[in-house]
């Protein structure tokens, strides 16, 4: 196994604190790119990304958090990401590729009740995730959070096909570190989970059965 390889997933965490520098588009590509390579059903990549940047990120935040709740926010440094990528899921994409001639017999193409599970969001799960890591190598931080509030108001905002699912967002940028003055800053603390044992190998693998 590479040692680069563990030792870009070991050193991988969720960041919350950025600089506003921008990211240069062929850095984002790069990472899309690699993205896009991962695992997906039928090959069929039904995967999208809504990228916003720099002073558009504003548009976000204000349909997702309200002016008081930005105001006394703990981790301040997020808003200033340069980057929010939106990650959906097209479950339309897998009733069409399932209904074409090679793969037709399955059944899939019929209706997405005939799918077990919906494999449009493991796919693109799979794509974000892989992101992830590629941001990480390409020396970005990356914080990918759920969009609980003002869902629908930001996706009018962008004009996103209500046939598509929302994953989350994924806030990326490089790492704003604290200053001599900011150690004890909340703002770039970790979050409770992250304090939390990790699971033991021996307790997620059931060999032979549960």
């Amino acid at each position: 196994m590479s040692d680069e390889f563990s030792r870009l997933v070991r050193t991988r965490r969720m960041v919350r604190a950025f600089r506003r520098d921008p990211i240069d588009r062929a850095v984002l590509a790069h990472i899309v790119d690699l993205a896009s390579r991962s695992p997906s059903a039928g090959k069929t990549q039904g995967w999208h990304l809504v990228v916003l940047e720099g002073e558009d990120t504003g548009r976000f935040w204000r349909a997702t958090m309200s002016a008081e709740t930005r105001e006394t926010f703990r981790w301040r440094h997020l808003l200033d990401a340069p980057v929010i990528a939106l990650s959906f899921a097209d479950p339309q994409a897998y009733l069409d590729r399932y209904s074409a001639s090679d793969k037709s017999r399955t059944g899939l193409g019929e209706s997405l009740d005939a799918w077990p599970v919906p494999y449009w969001t493991i796919d693109a799960s799979f794509a974000t995730m892989t992101m992830l890591l590629a941001a990480h190598d390409a020396g970005l931080g990356a914080l990918f959070f759920g969009v609980f509030n003002g869902e629908q108001q930001l996706r009018d905002e962008l004009h996103v096909p209500a046939s598509v699912q929302l994953l989350g967002a994924v806030a990326l940028g490089f790492e704003r570190e604290p200053d001599d003055n900011e150690r004890d800053d909340s703002a770039f603390s970790r979050g409770a989970s992250a304090r939390l044992p990790r699971a033991s190998t021996d307790s997620i693998v059931h060999f032979g059965g549960w």
